[in-house]
């Protein structure tokens, strides 16, 4: 049974999938203003849902964080800049793959 953690590293705007602390696949994000910055730390991944509608794209992992998670886009030019008010943004197509594979309690550590 694969052992998932995540890592976000703000600097290079990417989301480090690891399985026993090899990275098995990276995605690209959209990342948090200046003024609305993603939160550096370790939380985990509290609740998961498919069409959360609005600007979250396909799906939506809400963090241990309160009003912080990683979601998809209804502005795919948006990701690998810094646009969210401090969310972590991934193409639909992404955050689907990526939600079929982690559980609840998945470790996401994000981080410059």
């Amino acid at each position: 049974m694969p052992n998932y953690r995540i890592i976000v590293d703000l600097s290079d705007r990417m989301l480090y999938l690891l399985d026993n602390n090899q990275v098995k696949r990276g995605f690209p994000v959209g990342i948090g203003t200046m003024l609305t910055q993603t939160p550096e730390g370790v939380y985990s991944i509290i609740n998961k849902a498919p069409n959360p509608g609005g600007p979250f794209g396909a799906y939506w992992l809400g963090l241990s964080r309160p009003h912080y998670g990683i979601h998809g886009t209804n502005d795919p030019s948006s990701i690998g800049k810094q646009v969210s008010h401090g969310c972590i943004r991934m193409y639909n197509q992404d955050v689907i793959q990526l939600a079929s594979l982690v559980s609840i309690g998945t470790s996401v550590t994000i981080r410059k």
